[in-house]
């Protein structure tokens, strides 16, 4: 019996270590899964509850600004949402978490002004559009400087005799040519008066410098005379609205309702001072130019007009149409003879105008354009005094023009536009140039 239960204790002996070891190593596995499965909640956890204050401080935003705007103020720096004391407990891991989320490459910000910063950021870009194309109603008050360069060269032949044997002209042949560069500049103030009503000033002042060839001088075909005439000045003085109809959502762009009045506050181009260059033996004039040159049209006119934006990321629609309606106005003298005066009156035609375009944003800060705006004007009427209305042949006119734009956001505040216009019209000018730089206040 002894050996026997000696013998049964030395295999228990050796068995136990055995079934321990056993034991032991299941326990662990069990343990290690456990910590993997309260390791991967956790992780959920400080993502959820990273997301969920990403959310809190962005609604937090919207509320401020939307009680700055209804207040008659502008929100410049704005205050980051309540957060429970539990944040403090966040990880490093689950701040980086909260920077990049899992399945997504944008970074998110850390705290409500970052925030506002990067939500700004990403509407800078659709922001300067619908800035250049209609108008924002988000911003109190901003003020424009824009300079504008044009060029126009137009040539017009001029016959002077009659056709023999419907082959050989017999008279003179003169070419008239008229080259003109005119420099624009403007200065612009736009108010917000809320979120759908926006009211407008443009104050232009213009320089240019108009330069007129004629051929066929002292009766010769070959032989051209020329004279170069300048004109500095204020413009026509605009005043407008930008009513917004509809907002963007869906598939429906946001529509924006334009209506203004423009002022004759420029020289008008009737009652000018002529220069006689050229007469006949018989005292008749062959070649007279304006003293100086007009900075307006004289005419008081109405314009109505609607505009749409819409966002598909990264492009950005946009289109115009609208109506200009001049009124007749009546001058002392609308005679183009320098040596008689004749009052009347002037009717302009109506000008319709509309636009189309698209533009790409690169980035936050850079956004490229491309469009294409036409200009359709009736012909012009004169009415001398007493006498009845008579129209004015080629004063008709069609205005196409190509447009490449850049826009680049040179801080928060202020925003740099750049515009190129190409003439595909005989009747729109051969190029011109643009520089704006609105300033938000």
């Amino acid at each position: 019996m002894n050996r026997l239960a000696m013998a049964a204790l030395v295999s228990l002996a050796v068995v136990s270590p055995s079934v321990a070891a056993q034991e032991a190593k299941a326990s662990n596995s069990s343990d290690e899964e456990d910590v993997r499965a309260l390791v991967t909640q956790l992780e959920a956890l400080k993502a959820s509850y990273a997301q969920e204050v990403r959310r809190l401080r962005e609604l937090d935003m919207q509320v401020q600004a939307i009680q700055a705007r209804v207040g008659g103020k502008t929100a410049q720096a704005m205050a980051p949402a309540p957060v429970p004391p539990q944040a403090a407990a966040i990880t490093a891991e689950a701040a980086q978490a909260a920077q990049k989320p899992a399945g997504s490459g944008e970074g998110y910000a850390s705290s409500a002004v970052e925030a506002q910063e990067a939500k700004e950021a990403a509407r800078r870009s659709v922001d300067d559009v619908k800035q250049q194309q209609s108008a924002l109603f988000n911003r109190r008050l901003t003020l424009e400087n824009s300079v504008s360069y044009a060029r126009y060269d137009r040539k017009q032949l001029t016959l002077n005799g009659f056709l023999a044997l419907d082959a050989i002209f017999l008279g003179n042949i003169a070419i008239e040519n008229v080259e003109s560069d005119s420099v624009t500049y403007n200065f612009a103030a736009r108010w917000g008066l809320n979120p759908r009503l926006t009211l407008n000033l443009d104050v232009p002042y213009l320089a240019r410098k108009t330069i007129y060839q004629k051929g066929g001088a002292g009766g010769s075909a070959a032989a051209i005379a020329q004279e170069e005439t300048h004109g500095t000045g204020i413009g026509d003085v605009t005043a407008s609205a930008n009513y917004k109809l509809f907002s963007e959502r869906g598939w429906r762009p946001e529509t924006v309702l334009t209506g203004g009045v423009t002022a004759p506050t420029g020289r008008e181009p009737y009652g000018l001072d002529w220069k006689v260059i050229e007469r006949d033996d018989d005292d008749f004039i062959r070649f007279a130019v304006p003293a100086k040159q007009p900075t307006g049209n004289g005419m008081w006119q109405a314009n109505l007009g609607l505009s749409a934006v819409k966002t598909a990321d990264p492009a950005i629609l946009f289109a115009n149409l609208g109506y200009i309606h001049s009124f007749k106005r009546s001058f002392d003298d609308i005679d183009a003879n320098p040596d008689t005066t004749n009052p009347g009156e002037v009717k302009l035609g109506g000008s319709y105008y509309f636009g189309a375009g698209i533009a790409f944003a690169f980035n936050e800060r850079t956004s490229l354009s491309i469009s294409f705006s036409d200009k359709l004007s009736a012909r012009a009427s004169t009415r001398y005094k007493d006498g009845r209305w008579m129209k004015v042949i080629g004063s008709d006119a069609n205005a196409g023009t190509l447009n490449l734009g850049v826009t680049y956001a040179l801080t928060s505040k202020a925003t740099f536009v750049s515009m190129l216009g190409i003439g595909l019209t005989p009747d729109a000018p051969d190029f011109s140039l643009a520089f704006k730089v609105p300033y938000m206040l």
